[in-house]
C-alpha cells in the first residue's frame, strides 16, 4: 500500500496532471479494497515480568533499558507485542500491582524517557508495547487514598469503599481477601473500615463514583498518547461490589489461608462492570492503530467469557483471556476438544486469546508435566497454542522450558502470598525467576552479586545461548511454530474443524486453507503410549489423504505421506499440509 501511495505522489510531480490524477484515484481504490489487517488478531503477545527479564545496571532487578537490550531476541523469536507487568511507581507490596502514581515510571525500572525510548526502539523491531493497567485498586500510598483517609467528609472519601462495622472490632460483612483474611481493614482515625479485595495495602476504588472513572480513563489516555498499543486490564471483573454489602455464601471447607471457602457472587463479575468496559472501549477505539484491550478474565464458562467481548455487539474487550483452555491442567483430549469447540462456536465470531502461562500460576511445564516426558508435553502445548485459531499469549522463558522453582524456605519467600500461605501456598516466586540468557553468572540476567530472586539451577543448560545453537531445542521448536503460524495461510486465518472426535487419546484438527492453498492437519498425542490414527477428510468436504510433514518432533513422522495409519509416538506432535 505504501508503495502505491509513493508512486501516486511521484506521478503528481513528474507526469501530466490528468494521468497523475488517474493514478492517485486508482491508489485510493486499492486502499479502500485492502484495509489494514487488525494486527492483534494474529499476534504473538509475550508477557515480560520486568523485574526478571534483564538487568541493565547491575542492581539485581530487571529494568526498561534491559528490555531494550533484548529486542533483537524478541524479534528473532517472532514476537508482535510485549505486555509489561506494572512499571508504575509503587511501594512494591504486590510487586507493582499496588500503584501509587498512574502517570510515571518507578525509578527502579527507569524513567519516562527510558519508556519513550522503549516504545521507539520496539517499533523499529516491529514490536508493540502493551501496558498493564490496574483499575480495581490503588496502593494505600496513592495520594487519592491518603486524602480519602483524612476524614469522612474529605472530597476523596467516596473514591474508595468505606463502611461502618457491624459492631466494635467487627467488619461490615464476611467478605474475604484473595490473599487471605478479611477483605476489610479498620482505620482508627475515621473509625470506619475500607474494602480491599487483595492486600490491605491495595484499597479498592469505588467505581460507583463517576470521578473515579474519569480519573482512570485520563490515566489510560496518558499512555495512549505516549504510543502504547493497548492495555492488559488486571483483575478487571472485580471493579464492583454488591451495593447492599450482603454476606457471601459459605461453600464448605477452608482454603490455603485457613479461611472459609465462600462464593464471590457479591464481589466479582457484577453486571455494572460491562458498562465500564463499553465506555473504555470507546476511549481506546478513538485512537488510531487498532489499540487493544486485553482482560484478565478467570471465568467459569464460555457464556460468561462471551459477555466480556460484548457478545454479538463486539463492544467490550477485544481479547478477554480464555483461561478455560490453557488451565485445564491435565492432558484430557476430550476436554480440550470441547473447550476449543466452545471458543470456536460460542463467542459470536470474536477472536480467541489462548493462555497457558502467566506470572500468577506455576508454569505449564510443571502443571502438565509427568516428570518423565515433560519436554515432549511442553512441545504438545506449544503446538496447540500456535496452531489453533486465535491470538497467542506466552510468558517469558516459556520458550526455553523454564520451570517453576518455589523457595525452599519460608524465610526466602518474597511474595506476600507465600509468606501467609506457607507451606500450602508457597506464593508466586517460583514462576517469576530471572530469565535465563546464558550459562554465565546470573544466567546473563544481571551482574549483581545477588538478584532479586535466585536464578533457577538448570540455567547452565536451559538458556537462550545454548538453545539457539541446538536445532532440536525447545527454543527452536517455538521459533518454527511461530514462523509457520505467521507464513502459512491456513494457520494464519483458516477455519478450525475437529477431526477424529471420539478419540480419547489424540487431539486432531484441521485448519482450512484459502482457495489455492493447502489445508493443515494437526495431530497431538496426549498419552505416554504410541497411538495410531487415521484421519478422514471426506466428511468435512475435502478430498485427498496425501500429506507432507511441516513440523514434528517425531523422527518417524518426518516423511509421512498419508493420513491413514499415522503412528504417533508418546506425546508426539505432528503438523502436516494436505496435498
Amino acid at each position: 500500500m505504501r508503495v502505491i501511495r509513493n508512486l501516486a505522489l511521484l506521478a503528481l510531480m513528474s507526469a501530466p496532471a490528468v494521468w497523475a490524477q488517474s493514478l492517485f484515484a486508482a491508489a485510493s481504490i486499492v486502499a479502500e479494497q485492502a484495509p489494514q489487517e487488525v494486527w492483534w488478531k494474529h499476534a504473538v503477545i509475550y508477557e515480560i515480568y520486568p523485574r526478571s527479564f534483564q538487568d541493565s545496571n547491575g542492581d539485581g532487578i530487571g529494568d526498561l533499558n534491559g528490555i531494550i537490550e533484548r529486542l533483537d531476541y524478541l524479534q528473532s523469536l517472532g514476537v508482535d507485542a510485549i505486555w509489561l507487568s506494572p512499571i508504575y511507581p509503587s511501594p512494591q507490596v504486590d510487586f507493582g500491582y499496588d500503584i501509587s502514581d498512574y502517570e510515571a515510571i518507578d525509578p527502579q525500572y527507569g524513567t519516562l524517557a527510558d519508556f519513550d525510548r522503549l516504545i521507539a526502539e520496539a517499533k523499529k523491531h516491529n514490536i508493540r508495547v502493551i501496558m498493564d493497567m490496574v483499575m480495581n485498586h490503588t496502593s494505600d500510598q496513592h495520594p487519592w487514598f491518603i486524602e480519602s483517609k483524612i476524614s469522612r467528609n474529605n472530597p476523596k472519601r467516596d473514591w474508595y469503599v468505606w463502611r461502618d462495622g457491624k459492631g466494635p472490632g467487627i467488619p461490615p460483612n464476611n467478605w474475604e481477601s484473595v490473599f487471605g483474611g478479611s477483605a476489610w481493614k479498620y482505620d482508627p482515625t475515621t473509625k470506619q473500615w475500607y474494602y480491599h479485595k487483595f492486600y490491605a495495602q491495595q484499597p479498592d476504588l469505588n467505581w460507583r463514583n463517576p470521578a473515579v472513572e474519569k480519573a482512570m480513563f485520563d490515566a489510560v489516555r496518558f499512555w495512549l498518547d505516549r504510543g502504547v498499543a493497548g492495555f492488559r486490564l488486571d483483575a478487571i471483573p472485580t471493579l464492583f461490589e454488591d451495593p447492599q454489602f450482603r454476606d457471601e455464601k459459605p461453600l464448605g471447607g477452608t482454603n490455603a489461608f485457613g479461611d472459609p471457602i465462600l462464593d464471590d457472587n457479591y464481589t466479582n463479575d457484577l453486571p455494572e462492570v460491562h458498562d465500564v468496559m463499553r465506555s473504555l472501549r470507546k476511549v481506546v477505539a478513538s485512537y488510531p492503530g487498532n489499540r487493544v484491550l486485553i482482560g484478565e478474565t478467570y471465568l467459569p464458562n464460555i457464556q460468561e467469557l462471551d459477555k466480556w467481548y460484548g457478545g454479538a455487539s463486539h463492544n467490550e474487550l477485544n481479547l478477554p483471556m480464555d483461561m478455560l483452555i490453557g488451565f485445564i491442567d491435565k492432558l484430557d483430549a476430550n476436554l480440550f476438544r470441547e473447550r476449543i469447540d466452545d471458543v470456536e462456536t460460542k463467542i459470536h465470531g470474536n477472536q480467541p486469546l489462548i493462555v497457558f502461562d502467566n506470572h500468577d500460576n506455576p508454569r505449564s511445564w510443571n502443571r502438565y508435566g509427568d516428570g518423565v516426558h515433560d519436554d515432549a508435553i511442553a512441545r504438545v502445548l506449544a503446538a496447540m497454542l500456535f496452531t489453533v485459531r486465535g491470538t497467542a499469549l506466552m510468558y517469558y522463558g516459556e520458550e526455553l522450558g523454564m520451570v517453576t522453582t518455589p523457595p525452599a524456605r519460608v524465610e526466602d519467600v518474597k511474595d506476600p502470598v507465600g509468606k501467609v500461605g506457607w507451606p500450602k501456598d508457597k506464593g508466586r516466586d517460583g514462576e517469576r525467576t530471572p530469565m535465563q540468557w546464558s550459562d554465565s553468572t546470573d544466567a546473563g540476567f544481571s551482574t549483581a552479586a545477588t538478584t532479586w530472586l535466585p536464578v533457577t539451577p538448570d540455567y547452565t543448560t536451559v538458556n537462550v545461548q545454548t538453545e539457539e545453537a541446538n536445532p532440536n531445542s525447545m527454543l527452536n521448536w517455538y521459533k518454527k511454530l511461530i514462523e509457520m503460524r505467521r507464513t502459512d495461510p491456513a494457520l494464519h486465518d483458516g477455519a478450525l474443524t475437529m477431526l477424529d472426535r471420539t478419540n480419547p487419546n489424540v487431539l486432531s484438527y484441521l485448519r482450512k486453507g484459502p482457495p489455492g492453498s493447502p489445508s493443515v492437519v494437526v495431530a497431538l498425542n496426549f498419552t505416554a503410549q504410541s497411538q495410531t490414527v487415521s484421519l478422514d477428510l471426506a466428511g468435512i468436504g475435502l478430498s485427498g489423504n496425501s500429506v507432507k510433514t511441516l513440523l514434528t518432533d517425531a523422527p518417524s513422522l518426518q516423511s509421512a505421506t498419508s493420513l491413514k495409519q499415522i503412528e504417533l509416538p508418546p506425546f508426539a506432535s505432528w503438523i502436516g499440509s494436505v496435498q
